[in-house]
C-alpha cells in the first residue's frame, strides 16, 4: 500500500512537464500560430517536444529518488533495531552507513538528465547504489538508447556524420571521442552472441556454402601489422611535394571476412553458365543457378585469417552438426586460404568440396586471350567462350594442353597472360571440376562473399581520408555484418544483459538481475 503522500510527491516533481506541456498547448491554441507554416510548426513540435520528454524522465527519476530515500530510511533503522546489514557487497562486507543526495549525470536521446539515489557506506570499500543497478544504468555517462543510435549512424557513415546527426536528434549530449568510444563497447559482445545462437536447422540435400575473401583497410600507422610498419618505416618519398609512380599515400591492413549461407541445389549444364561461341540460339532460358539463403557474415581486422576461417567453421558446425549436408567452399584461389581452409576441415574431420571461383578463371582466360588476339578483336570472346565451356564440361586437362601448344606460336613478349593462365589451371586443377558442382547442383561463383567486401567494407571503410585505428575498424566491421545478418536488435539485448552482469550484477552478494 502506497503512502498519503504519494499522489502530493507524485504531482510535485511532474509539475514543471505539466507546465511545459500546457504552454506548448497555449502556444498550438494561440491565434498567432495560425500564421506559421507547417515546417515551422513541425520545429516548434520537435525541439519543445524533446524538452517536454526529458522533463517526464527527469520527473520520474526523481520521483524513483524520493521513493528510494524513504525506503532507505525505513531499512535502516530496522537495522538500527538489529536486522542484518541493508546491503552487503559481492566482497562480503556490510555497509550499513546511508548517504542520500549523490547525484551523477545521464545522457539520454531526449537530453541529458541527473538521477539521484542513495548510497551505502563502509569504511575502506567503495559505495554501492543499489539504484544504479535497478536502472541498469551504464558505467559510462551515456545511455544504453544513445549508444544503440550511435551505432545505427556510425556503421552507415563517418565519425562526424554521425556526431552531426545525433546533435540534430537528440542535443549536444555525445561528443565524436565518445561516439568512438561507444562503438568499440557496444561490439565487445558479438563473438559470445554468435557463439551462444543456435541456428536453424536444414534438411540433408541443402548446400551449405562457405565462402571467405581479404580486403584492404587503410590504418593508422600505429594500427599496422609488424611487417607493414617496418616497410612503411624503411619507405622515403621520392618527392617532397607529390607521389611517384607506384607510391601509396597509406598503408593497408588486410581485413577477412567469411560467409556462410544455405542453397538448395540447381542442376545445371555448361551452357546455362555461359553462352556457346557465337551466342544463344532458340528461346530455352538458361536453367536458374543456386540462389544463397540465409546469410551470416562475419569478419575480423584484429585477428589473421585462420581465426576468420575457424570462425565460419564453427557457425558452419552449428548448422550442420552431424556433417550430413554438402559442404561447398568457395575459393578465389588464394594458396594460404587454402591451405587453411583444408587444414581447419581436416582437423574437424569434415569433407569439404573446395571450388574455386569460375569467374576468376574467366579472368585468366581472358588475358590469355590478349596474348593470342589483337586488342578488341571479336574473336577473342569466342576463343574464351569455347575454353571456358571446355572448363565446365571437366575438360581442363584439355585446356591446359591446348593453350601449351598455343604457347609455341606466340611470340615471347607477350606471353605473359597465357604463361599465367596455364600456371593458375595447372596449380589448381583439383579444384576446377566443375562438372560435378554442376551436376550436383551447387554455386560456382564467389559473388556474396564479393558483394560482402563492397558492402561491409568499400562502402564504409574507405571514404575519401578516412585512416583508422585498430580498435575502431574491428568494432565497426563487426557492427556492419551484425547489422546485415539483421541480427541488431536481439544482440544489444543479449549485450545489455551481459553489460549489466558487468557493471552491477558482480557488485552485490545477492545480485541485482536485469528483468526488462
Amino acid at each position: 500500500m502506497q503512502a498519503p503522500y504519494d499522489t502530493e510527491v507524485t504531482a510535485d516533481v511532474f509539475a514543471k512537464a505539466k507546465n511545459t506541456f500546457n504552454c506548448l498547448i497555449g502556444q498550438l491554441t494561440d491565434t498567432a500560430s495560425g500564421m506559421l507554416t507547417h515546417d515551422r510548426l513541425e520545429e516548434t513540435i520537435v525541439e519543445q517536444g524533446r524538452e517536454l520528454q526529458r522533463q517526464l524522465l527527469q520527473a520520474h527519476l526523481d520521483l524513483r529518488a524520493l521513493r528510494e530515500r524513504q525506503l532507505a530510511h525505513h531499512t535502516r533503522r530496522h537495522h538500527a533495531a538489529g536486522a542484518a546489514a541493508p546491503v552487503v557487497g559481492s566482497d562480503g562486507v556490510p555497509r550499513p552507513r546511508l548517504e542520500t543526495g549523490h547525484h551523477r549525470l545521464l545522457a539520454t536521446v531526449v537530453g541529458t538528465v541527473t538521477v539521484t539515489r542513495c548510497a551505502w557506506r563502509a569504511p575502506g570499500v567503495r559505495n554501492l547504489y543499489p539504484a544504479d543497478a535497478v536502472l541498469s544504468l551504464p558505467a559510462v555517462r551515456h545511455s544504453a538508447g544513445l549508444a544503440k543510435l550511435a551505432v545505427i549512424e556510425t556503421v552507415r557513415g563517418s565519425f562526424d556524420a554521425a556526431h552531426a546527426a545525433l546533435a540534430a536528434r537528440c542535443g549536444n549530449v555525445i561528443g565524436k571521442r565518445q561516439i568512438e568510444q561507444a562503438i568499440v563497447a557496444a561490439a565487445v559482445d558479438v563473438d559470445a552472441f554468435y557463439a551462444a545462437r543456435a541456428p536453424l536447422p536444414c534438411t540433408a540435400c541443402t548446400v551449405l556454402a562457405i565462402s571467405v575473401d581479404g580486403k584492404g583497410i587503410a590504418m593508422r600507422p600505429e594500427a599496422l601489422r609488424p611487417a607493414t610498419a617496418k616497410a612503411a618505416a624503411r619507405a622515403r618519398a621520392t618527392f617532397r611535394s607529390r607521389l611517384a609512380a607506384g607510391e601509396k599515400p597509406a598503408r593497408k591492413r588486410m581485413a577477412t571476412l567469411g560467409v556462410v549461407y544455405d542453397a538448395e541445389s540447381a542442376p545445371r549444364r555448361p551452357h546455362d553458365v555461359i553462352a556457346v561461341p557465337g551466342g544463344r540460339a532458340g528461346q530455352r532460358l538458361p536453367r536458374a543457378r543456386p540462389s544463397a539463403i540465409r546469410k551470416w557474415l562475419c569478419g575480423s581486422i584484429s585477428t589473421g585469417p585462420a581465426a576468420v576461417i575457424a570462425k565460419v567453421f564453427d557457425h558452419a558446425e552449428a548448422r550442420d552438426p552431424g556433417h550430413a549436408r554438402p559442404w561447398v567452399v568457395l575459393v578465389d584461389g588464394a594458396r594460404h586460404q587454402l591451405d587453411l581452409i583444408t587444414a581447419q576441415a581436416a582437423r574437424r574431420g569434415i569433407g569439404v568440396h573446395i571450388v574455386i571461383d569460375f569467374v576468376h578463371v574467366l579472368e585468366k582466360l581472358w588475358a590469355a586471350a590478349w596474348s593470342l588476339h589483337p586488342p578488341a578483336a571479336a574473336a577473342a570472346e569466342d576463343w574464351v567462350a569455347g575454353h571456358a565451356l571446355a572448363l565446365l564440361a571437366g575438360n581442363t586437362g584439355h585446356v591446359i594442353t591446348a593453350l601449351t601448344g598455343q604457347v609455341a606460336t606466340t611470340a615471347a613478349h607477350r606471353r605473359d597472360g597465357i604463361d599465367a593462365c596455364i600456371r593458375y589451371l595447372t596449380n589448381n586443377l583439383e579444384y576446377l571440376r566443375y562438372d560435378q558442382a554442376l551436376e550436383a547442383g551447387w554455386p560456382i561463383a564467389t559473388g556474396v562473399i564479393e558483394g560482402a567486401c563492397r558492402h561491409l567494407i568499400a562502402d564504409r571503410f574507405d571514404l575519401a581520408g578516412a585512416r583508422w585505428g585498430l580498435a575502431g575498424a574491428e568494432a565497426v566491421l563487426k557492427l556492419r555484418a551484425l547489422i546485415a545478418n539483421g541480427d541488431l536488435d536481439e544482440y544489444w539485448r543479449f549485450h545489455r544483459a551481459r553489460q549489466h552482469e558487468r557493471v552491477h550484477q558482480n557488485d552485490y552478494q545477492d545480485g541485482y538481475s536485469l528483468t526488462a
